[in-house]
């Protein structure tokens, strides 16, 4: 027998999405940086709390602004040249022979697009790249090229919103896993140091000189836990 209306639990009602929430859902997502800031979502923040215009966003292209000028109730306005220019999508291509594989351009790719080890050759996964360019700037030997992925079709008429939303959750998972990385190797170096700490107790201090050196050895450790301590702390503050 079902129990009675009163004694179920009321289902909470789903948050609405905020202004930034709507203005991240129409931009590219190929987080290239080339609006001003790191990447799409603290631009869709800066729109929505005025600091940042609505024209800003080369990949998104003239349609990109008449699409979030519609949702701010905002007049169509050129997009900003100062920017960068509405093109055809890029794709990064990799000179396979010419790769040294630094990894500078892995560490570089906002969406985990490149493949590679270290002093191995790298390559791009086609469908995963953004075309955002930020992998061309830090390959020391200059062997990463940008081609036209598009023919003439720019902006949104390059860019789906399906290869968007895919892009947006690559990024994510990306940050994710910086910061889990980031972490993990906080943590070894705190156990590592926390390790020396019991091994500098332990040594036996037959003179006043040893002793003092002791001690020193020790303040040094203490403050290096102390400062890992404090960055776990702020890690976990900048999650919330």
């Amino acid at each position: 027998m079902l129990s009675s209306s009163s004694s179920l639990q009321p289902v909470p009602a789903p948050s609405s999405p905020s202004l930034a929430d709507r203005i991240e859902a129409l931009l590219p997502q190929t987080q290239c940086t080339k609006c001003g800031y790191p990447a799409c979502r603290p631009y869709a923040e800066a729109i929505a709390d005025g600091s940042a215009s609505y024209n800003q966003c080369p990949p998104g292209g003239q349609q990109g602004v008449a699409r979030l000028a519609q949702l701010l109730g905002q007049p169509l306005i050129p997009l900003n040249p100062a920017n960068g220019l509405e093109r055809p999508r890029p794709l990064a291509v990799i000179d396979e022979a010419a790769c040294i594989g630094c990894t500078l351009c892995i560490q570089a790719c906002p969406v985990d697009a490149i493949v590679g080890a270290a002093k191995q050759m790298h390559t791009v996964i086609a469908e995963l790249c953004t075309g955002c360019d930020l992998c061309v700037a830090p390959c020391p030997v200059d062997c990463i090229t940008m081609v036209d992925a598009t023919g003439r079709e720019t902006g949104w008429d390059a860019w789906t919103q399906a290869q968007a939303d895919a892009a947006r959750a690559r990024h994510d998972f990306h940050i994710i896993r910086l910061r889990r990385e980031k972490q993990e190797n906080d943590d070894r170096l705190a156990a590592k140091a926390a390790e020396k700490l019991k091994a500098v107790a332990a040594e036996a201090a037959a003179t006043p000189e040893q002793q003092a050196e002791q001690q020193r050895k020790k303040a040094i450790i203490q403050a290096a836990i102390e400062r890992a301590r404090l960055k776990k702390e702020q890690a976990a503050k900048d999650t919330q």
